[in-house]
């Protein structure tokens, strides 16, 4: 039974039972019980509209105008059960025993409020009593066969988890769970297991149940603000440890968890605002203070490495872009950092790699027009790109004689020899280091210069009878990535 259904058996069955009350046990002489009767039918009428809370104010009414009626206990038990509240329906179900202990109805109402909190024991008893004194209770047989079959399905969910074999476990929870809805032990046992399962999700919907049915579950909100940041959620965390802080100010998990959490958020807010409104520099410096602020969680690093990858592009600092960015997808695969680091490479000339992480984009979301629009663009930009400009990568004029484009080749290759670069910054000098000695090998043979100048890039691998640009030629000495060259 869902949430929903649950709470529409609650209200239906609250006002079925009063009703049958209300006729039964109708009229009083006194002006006392007159007021408390008048409390009662509002407390009714109230309830049969589903405005729960100000039923339960008329019924707290009537309790304290008699103390010692056991059904204005009852009735205001029956809201509280309603409300989801069965820890005060407990409460008054105890007391309306005291007061009339063969109240059958109550007897079996808290029975079965056991049952639905996992209490076994006390369930088993309470139906045992309904049926010492009608043996044929329909509702207290069929309570009573649930009670030994559930305590032996949760003593094997136990076990499963202590196998850690959660996901059976979880199947296994979940089946008691239909049982016993109320169980607060149950529902964090089975969020243990969606945790250990990388489900958090499931986890945080199990936790949030447990603060539903104990308001001063502060150990539960604190699950929640932790499993939220886990999950790079830093706001949302705010919020759940606010709520574990509302109920104990000096909570010795939630004050220490808050005063970072807090911090945190505000840094990766003020580091969102920084990028719209193109503040990039300031970006930076809110997403590394993060980095310095957590050192261990890797969602929130995920986001100071996420924004750092945009802020970075956007300040033409390319090489600190690539790490970023690489640094976030190591972390989380995510369209949007596949899309930044592609237009890092676009800007760095390095189409292929640009494709490939549009194309992953993608691949995680087919609809993402970011990542369609850019694949096209970098295609074009790298057919655009085919036709090398040879005087422009070695920075020479096209009446520039061999001399001079020797001496700009040596500039050139020495200032981008990819030895003396590392990680993304090499990457991009290779590139350019097989650029500039392309150039030079087309710019200082004149037979392939005026097949150049004429339009023909001689080392273009689809051009006829052209063996294309020879990456082991002899000044290469073997790989062209050990990068042994001659200047001459």
């Amino acid at each position: 039974m869902d949430c929903k259904s649950l709470s529409s058996w609650r209200i239906s069955s609250a006002w079925v039972f009063l009703l049958i009350l209300d006729l039964t046990f109708d009229g009083s002489d006194s002006t006392s019980e007159s007021e408390i009767n008048k409390h009662l039918e509002m407390g009714r009428d109230l309830l049969s509209r589903g405005q729960l809370q100000d039923a339960l104010s008329h019924y707290h009414a009537a309790v304290e105008g008699d103390p010692n009626n056991y059904l204005t206990y009852f009735k205001r038990g029956t809201v509280y059960l309603a409300l989801g509240k069965s820890k005060f329906a407990l409460m008054d179900l105890d007391r309306v025993l005291q007061l009339k202990p063969d109240f059958n109805s109550a007897r079996l109402q808290r029975g079965n409020v056991h049952l639905k909190q996992a209490q076994l024991s006390e369930a088993k008893a309470d139906f045992k009593k309904v049926l010492e004194e009608d043996s044929y209770n329909e509702d207290a047989l069929i309570g009573l066969s649930k009670v030994e079959p559930t305590r032996v399905d949760i003593s094997q969910a136990r076990a499963l988890v202590h196998a850690r074999d959660y996901r059976n476990a979880v199947e296994l929870i979940t089946k008691i769970l239909e049982v016993c809805p109320w169980s607060s032990d149950l529902r964090e046992l089975r969020a243990d297991c969606h945790v250990a399962l990388g489900d958090t999700m499931s986890a945080i919907s199990d936790i949030r149940s447990t603060t539903k049915l104990r308001s001063d579950n502060t150990a539960g909100f604190f699950k929640l603000a932790v499993l939220y940041y886990q999950r790079g959620e830093p706001s949302e965390s705010l919020k759940e440890v606010r709520e574990c802080l509302r109920l104990d100010p000096e909570h010795k998990d939630c004050f220490p968890h808050y005063k970072i959490v807090k911090k945190v958020d505000k840094l990766i807010n003020d580091a969102q605002e920084d990028i719209n409104h193109k503040d990039y520099q300031d970006c930076i410096d809110s997403a590394n203070k993060v980095l310095k602020l957590e050192t261990s969680v890797k969602m929130i690093i995920f986001l100071a490495k996420e924004k750092l990858c945009h802020c970075y592009l956007h300040t033409d600092q390319l090489s600190l872009s690539l790490q970023s960015c690489r640094d976030a997808l190591e972390i989380n695969k995510d369209p949007r950092v596949y899309c930044d680091r592609a237009e890092a490479y676009i800007n760095s000339e390095m189409y292929d790699d640009a494709i490939h992480d549009y194309q992953e984009a993608l691949e995680l979301d087919e609809n993402y027009n970011r990542a369609k629009e850019g694949k096209q663009r970098a295609q074009k930009l790298q057919k655009q790109a085919e036709r090398r400009d040879y005087y422009k990568i070695l920075g020479v004029s096209r009446t520039a004689n061999k001399k001079d484009i020797i001496k700009a080749y040596r500039k050139a290759a020495q200032k981008w020899h990819p030895d003396n670069f590392q990680g993304d910054e090499k990457k991009i000098a290779e590139k350019k280091f097989i650029d500039i000695a392309a150039a030079k090998e087309v710019l200082t043979d004149q037979e392939k210069r005026d097949k150049y100048d004429n339009g023909e890039d001689p080392l273009d691998p689809e051009a006829q009878g052209n063996q294309g640009f020879n990456p082991f030629h002899p000044h290469f000495h073997g790989s062209p990535f050990q990068f042994k060259f001659h200047f001459n």
